[in-house]
C-alpha cells in the first residue's frame, strides 16, 4: 500500500531535517518546503494527503499560504504548527479551515495522533463527496412507471412515509424495486440533499461489514493500517438503505440495534463514541417473522426495523404495468444506443403471459437482450428468451385444474435460476449478476432449492 504522503512546510531548515526524518521512520513519505511559495508550488504538483504549515514563514505568512492551500489543493488536510505565543493565529486557522493545530516542540507520537485524525476526516470527506455524486436525481418519481391499483397503493404510502424520521422495512421478491422504493422515500425526504448510502449486506463477511457500517481504527485488525470511518458516518444528515437485512449475524445485529436506540456507535478497536443522525431504511426478501420464530433473527430488532413497513407488490400482481414498464425500458435503451425499436403486438403479448419470478429486474434484462437481438425495428417474439415464448398461450389468467397442479412461487423462482444457471454454463458468478443478487444469496438459494452440485 502506497504511504501516506506529507508535506512539511517550516523554514527552519535542521527542524525540516529532524522531522522529516522522524516521520518517515513512521511510514509516510514526506516532501519539504521552507516558504509559503514553495509549498504552494509543492503542493500543485505532489498533492499530499495531508500538510504540516509552520504559521511564521518569511514572505508569504502561514494564513495566506492556507488561505491558497485551500483553493489550491482543498483535498489536503492541514496541520498548523505554531509557538505558544500565535495560538491566537492558530485558531483564526482553523475557522478558515485547517484541521488541527500543535505547539511547538510537539512529541512525535502526538504529532502522529493528529496527523491519523486528519487522514481519517479526509476519508471521511472524500467518500462522503463519492456518494453525494450518486445522490437521488429530483426526478426520481418520473421513473415510476405504473397504472395498476398496486402501483398507486405503493406509490400513496411512499408520499406518506417519506417526510417522517422513522425506520422503514422495505419487503419484497428479488428485482421487485425495493432498492428504488427506498430511494424514492429518501428523495421525497427532508434529508434528500443528504448523502442515500447504500450496503449489500449479502456480500459482505461478518467482520468485513462491521467495519464498513461502523468504521474501524488503525491497528484494529490485521491490514488495518489506518483509521476508516463507517458507513453510518458517511450517511450523516442522511439514509442509510441496508439490503438483505435478514443476511446480517446475530453479532451485527445487537450492534445494530444498539445504534438504532441510541445513535451511537464506536470504530472497531476505538473507545470514543460517535453521534450520527441517520435514517434507516432495511429490506429483505427473505419471512422475517417467521426467523423470528426461528430465532435467527432479534424480535425487537425486527420490531425497530419495521415500524413502517413497506410491501413491494410483485409484478405478476400487476400485469397491466408490464407493457408499460416494457415500453419504458426500450425507450431508454434506444435513447442509449441511438436506435428506435418497439414491441410488436405479438411480442407484447407473450411478456404479458410470463410470470416473471424474477419481477421488474428480469423484465429489463429481457427487453435489454431483445432490443440486441432484433434487426429491425419492430420486436418480435422470436427476439423473445425461449423461455418466455414457450409458456402456454393465457397462462396466466387461466387456472390449472386443481390447486395442487399449479407451480407455486418457489417452484417458479427454482426454475428460474435453474434456468440462468444453466445458461451461464454452472458459472454462479454470472448467474448472480444476471439475476442482480449476490453469490451468497444464491447459495443459499441453491442449498434451498436443492441445486448444490
Amino acid at each position: 500500500m502506497k504511504p501516506t504522503s506529507i508535506l512539511l512546510v517550516d523554514d527552519d531548515a535542521a527542524f525540516r531535517h529532524v522531522m522529516s526524518g522522524e516521520l518517515r521512520r513512521l511510514g509516510y513519505e514526506v516532501a519539504t518546503a521552507a516558504s509559503g511559495e514553495e509549498a504552494i508550488q509543492r503542493a500543485a504538483e505532489s498533492e499530499p494527503e495531508a500538510v504540516l504549515l509552520d504559521l511564521r514563514l518569511p514572505g508569504m505568512c502561514g494564513l495566506d499560504t492556507l488561505r491558497i492551500l485551500n483553493a489550491n489543493t482543498p483535498a489536503a488536510e492541514v496541520i498548523l504548527l505554531t509557538g505558544h505565543g500565535s495560538i491566537d493565529t492558530a485558531i483564526e486557522a482553523i475557522r478558515m479551515g485547517a484541521f488541527d493545530y500543535v505547539v511547538k516542540p510537539c512529541p512525535l507520537d502526538e504529532l502522529d495522533v493528529r496527523i491519523q485524525r486528519a487522514l481519517e476526516r479526509r476519508a471521511l470527506r472524500h467518500r462522503a463527496t463519492l456518494l453525494e455524486r450518486g445522490l437521488t436525481p429530483p426526478n426520481l418519481e418520473s421513473s415510476f412507471v405504473g397504472e395498476s391499483p398496486e402501483f398507486h397503493r405503493l406509490l400513496h404510502l411512499i408520499h406518506r412515509v417519506a417526510p417522517s424520521h422513522t425506520a422503514v422495512l422495505v419487503m419484497g421478491e428479488t428485482g421487485a424495486g425495493k432498492e428504488r422504493v427506498a430511494k424514492l422515500i429518501h428523495a421525497r425526504s427532508q434529508r434528500s440533499a443528504k448523502p442515500f448510502v447504500v450496503v449489500e449486506c449479502a456480500a459482505l463477511q461478518e467482520n468485513l461489514l462491521q467495519s464498513e457500517l461502523f468504521g474501524h481504527e488503525r491497528g484494529a485488525f490485521t491490514g488495518a493500517e489506518r483509521a476508516k470511518p463507517g458507513l453510518f458516518e458517511v450517511a450523516d444528515g442522511g439514509t442509510i438503505f441496508l439490503d438483505e437485512i435478514g443476511e446480517i449475524s446475530p453479532t451485527t445485529q445487537t450492534t445494530l440495534l444498539r445504534v438504532l436506540d441510541t445513535s451511537t456507535f464506536r470504530h472497531l478497536g476505538g473507545t470514543r463514541e460517535i453521534h450520527v443522525d441517520v435514517r434507516v431504511i432495511t429490506a429483505t426478501n427473505r419471512d422475517i417473522p417467521g426467523m423470528v420464530r426461528q430465532g435467527l433473527f432479534r424480535e425487537d430488532l425486527y420490531y425497530r426495523l419495521s415500524t413502517i413497513t413497506v410491501e413491494v407488490p410483485p409484478l405478476r400482481a400487476r400485469p397491466g404495468d408490464i407493457e408499460l414498464l416494457a415500453q419504458q425500458f426500450a425507450a431508454r435503451i434506444n435513447l442509449q444506443f441511438g436506435t428506435n425499436k418497439r414491441f410488436s403486438a405479438e411480442a407484447l403479448e407473450v411478456l404479458r403471459h410470463h410470470t416473471w419470478p424474477g419481477n421488474v429486474r428480469e423484465l429489463l434484462h429481457v427487453v435489454e437482450a431483445a432490443l440486441v437481438l432484433c434487426d429491425g425495428s419492430a420486436v418480435l417474439p422470436e427476439h423473445l428468451p425461449a423461455a418466455l415464448r414457450n409458456a402456454p398461450p393465457g397462462g396466466r389468467a387461466k387456472p390449472t385444474a386443481s390447486p395442487q397442479a399449479a407451480a407455486t412461487l418457489q417452484d417458479a423462482e427454482r426454475a428460474h435460476i435453474l434456468a440462468i444457471l444453466n445458461a451461464c454454463q454452472g458459472h454462479r458468478g454470472n448467474t448472480a449478476r444476471t439475476l442482480g443478487i449476490s453469490e451468497r444469496n444464491l447459495y443459499r438459494k441453491l442449498r434451498d432449492y436443492d441445486l448444490l452440485s
